[in-house]
C-alpha cells in the first residue's frame, strides 16, 4: 500500500505552492491517473513518492509519503543525459534482478515490448534510440525488477500504436496498483479507475486537489454537469440579485427625496419617513446577507487559449511539398537503412499524419522534410521537434525566445501571449530548461503563430499536453487552415484531425487512410 499524507510543496524558484495539503491512499486493484494542466505539479508528486531527492533542486516539501517498504517501479517521463550515454547492455546491468532473470523470461519480455531478444545486450548507446524505443527500455527494465507498485510519468509517450495497445492490456491486467501520468485520453479511459486532479486556481495562486474514485469519462461528465449547473446557478442568483437591489435602491431614493422635500411644519411625517427608512435600511442588510449565501461562479483553471489566424491557408491547388528520398538513413550515412522509396505529396490544406514502429525512421524522416520546407521562400513553415531544444535556448527566458529584439511592443505582445496560455508573470521570467514539457510545447505553438506559419510540420504534437488541454490543441488544428504534416501516435488526434494517414515501412509510406 501507498500513502499520502497532508503533502505541500513549494517551487524555491518563485515561491509557489503548486500542492497544498494532499493526502491520497493507492490500494491494490487501484488504477490512478493524475490529471491537471501543465506545471501543477504531475510529475512533481510521482518524483517525491519515488525518490524525493530527484525534486529537491527545485522544491521545497512536507508531509509524509508512507511506502510501508513498497517496491517501486518507476518510469520517468525522460531519460538523464548520463543514462542516455550508457550502452543498453550497462543500463540494464544497473538492475539487480537483470542477471537473475532467467533467459526465457527475458525473451518472453522483450516479446511484449516488440523488442529484439538480444536487445538487453546491445552495445549501442541509449540516446541513439527513438523516444520510443527508450520508453519501452525503460519498461522492461522496470518489469524485470518486479516492483509491487507502478508509478508511470508519461507512458505513452513516443510508443508505437501496437506497443500502446500492449500498454492498455498490460495495465489492466498486471494486478499491481498503478500510479500514472498521462497525455493519452484514449489510454486514461480505457485503463484508470481512480482520477487525481491537480489544479491551479485563483490565477495560479491556490493549488487544489480531488481524488474521484471513477472513471475518466464518468469524471469528466460528471465534473461538467456539476460546473454547468453551478454556473446555471450563479448567475440566476446574481439576476435575482440585481433585480432585489434595485428595487431597494428605488425605494431608498424615494424616501430619500420625500425626507429632503418634507416640511419641518410636519414633524409626525418626519418620523414616519424615518421609520420607513429604517425599515428601508434593513431590508437592504437582509439582501447583503443574504448574497453571502450565494452560490458562486466556479474557480476553474481556464482552458489554454491559442488561435492561428485565418488568413493563414494554403490554397487547394498549391503543391506544398513533392519528396523523394530513395533511402531513408538514421544518423547519416554510416547508418543503416530504415527504409527505400519514400516518397510524399501534399497539396493544399492537406493534414497528412505518419504513423509507424518505433525506430521506423519516423522522426529522421520528418527532419528531413522539415529541412526542405524551411528553406522555401514560398511559404512559412514552423517545425516542431520531438526534442524541443533542437530548436529552444534553454537559457533564455519565454519573453526572449518570442520576442528576441527586446522592444516594448514585441515584448508586451510576447508577453500577453504567453498569458494566454496560463504563463504566470513568474514563469515568463523562468529560464526555457526549467520549464514543463507542456510549457515548452505552448511555447512552440506560440511561436509559429506569432511567426504566421501556413505549413506546419510536427512530431508528437500532443505528447506533452494535458487531457484537459489536448481537445483545445486538437481543435485549433483541426480548424487550422495551412498544411499539416506530423508524426503522432496519439489516435484520438489521428482520428480528428488528419485526414490522410500513412505508416512508415522498409519499402517507403504505405497510405492507410484518406478522406
Amino acid at each position: 500500500m501507498l500513502q499520502i499524507k497532508n503533502l505541500s510543496v513549494t517551487l524555491k524558484k518563485d515561491l509557489r505552492d503548486i500542492i497544498g495539503d494532499f493526502s491520497f491512499v493507492l490500494n491494490d486493484g487501484d488504477v490512478a491517473v493524475i490529471i491537471g494542466e501543465e506545471g501543477n505539479g504531475k510529475s512533481t508528486l510521482l518524483k517525491l513518492i519515488y525518490e524525493p531527492q530527484l525534486a529537491d533542486a527545485y522544491c521545497e516539501w512536507s508531509g509524509e509519503i508512507v511506502t510501508h517498504g513498497t517496491r517501486l517501479g518507476y518510469l520517468a517521463q525522460e531519460l538523464g543525459e548520463d543514462e542516455k550515454a550508457l550502452a543498453i547492455a550497462d543500463f540494464f546491468a544497473a538492475v539487480s534482478d537483470f542477471y537473475d532473470t532467467s533467459p526465457k523470461e527475458l525473451a518472453r519480455l522483450c516479446k511484449q515490448l516488440g523488442l529484439a531478444t538480444e536487445t538487453p545486450f546491445s552495445e549501442q548507446i541509449v540516446g541513439t534510440l527513438s523516444g520510443g524505443e527508450r520508453v519501452k527500455l525503460q519498461l522492461l527494465r522496470i518489469l524485470i525488477a518486479q516492483p509491487d507498485v507502478l508509478l508511470l510519468d508519461e507512458p505513452s509517450n513516443d510508443i508505437d500504436l501496437a506497443t500502446l495497445e500492449w500498454l492498455e492490456r498490460f495495465i489492466n491486467t498486471c494486478g499491481k496498483p498503478v500510479l500514472f501520468v498521462s497525455h493519452d485520453e484514449t489510454l486514461i479511459e480505457n485503463t484508470a479507475n481512480v482520477i487525481i486532479h491537480l489544479e491551479q486556481v485563483r490565477r495560479k495562486t491556490v493549488p487544489r486537489a480531488k481524488v474521484v474514485r471513477s472513471s475518466y469519462g464518468d469524471y469528466i461528465s460528471a465534473r461538467t454537469r456539476a460546473l454547468d449547473k453551478q454556473t446555471q446557478d450563479a448567475r440566476k442568483e446574481k439576476s435575482e440579485y440585481d433585480a432585489k437591489m434595485e428595487k431597494y435602491r428605488r425605494i431608498e431614493q424615494s424616501v430619500e427625496h420625500k425626507q429632503g422635500a418634507i416640511s419641518r411644519q410636519d414633524p409626525a411625517g418626519g418620523r414616519l419617513l424615518k421609520k420607513k427608512m429604517h425599515a428601508v435600511k434593513s431590508m437592504g442588510r437582509r439582501i447583503e446577507r443574504d448574497a453571502e449565501e450565494m452560490t458562486q461562479l466556479p474557480d476553474v483553471e481556464d482552458a489554454i487559449f491559442l488561435k492561428f489566424d485565418k488568413r493563414l491557408m494554403v490554397p487547394n491547388g498549391k503543391t506544398v511539398i513533392e519528396f523523394e528520398l530513395a533511402e531513408l538513413r538514421s544518423g547519416g550515412e554510416e547508418r543503416a537503412v530504415l527504409a527505400r522509396d519514400v516518397a510524399l505529396i501534399v497539396t493544399g490544406a492537406e493534414k497528412v499524419c505518419i504513423t509507424g514502429r518505433n525506430g521506423s525512421g519516423k522522426t529522421t524522416l520528418l527532419r528531413e522534410i522539415a529541412v526542405q520546407l524551411l528553406a522555401r521562400d514560398d511559404i512559412r513553415c514552423g517545425y516542431m521537434p520531438q526534442d524541443y531544444f533542437e530548436l529552444l535556448p534553454p537559457n533564455a527566458t519565454p519573453v526572449e525566445f518570442l520576442a528576441p529584439s527586446g522592444k516594448h511592443a514585441d515584448v508586451t505582445a510576447a508577453m500577453t501571449m504567453l498569458g494566454s496560455v496560463k504563463y504566470t508573470a513568474d514563469e515568463m521570467a523562468h529560464t526555457i530548461s526549467a520549464l514543463s514539457g507542456g510549457q515548452k510545447a505552448k511555447l512552440m505553438f506560440l511561436k509559429m503563430i506569432s511567426d504566421g506559419c501556413n505549413v506546419l510540420v510536427l512530431d508528437e504534437p500532443t505528447r506533452n499536453f494535458s487531457p484537459m488541454s489536448n481537445p483545445v490543441i486538437r481543435a485549433i488544428l483541426r480548424e487550422y487552415g495551412g498544411a499539416i504534416i506530423s508524426v503522432s501516435h496519439d489516435r484520438r488526434f489521428i482520428a480528428e484531425v488528419c485526414d490522410t494517414v500513412y505508416e512508415l515501412q522498409e519499402s517507403g509510406l504505405a497510405l492507410l487512410r484518406t478522406v
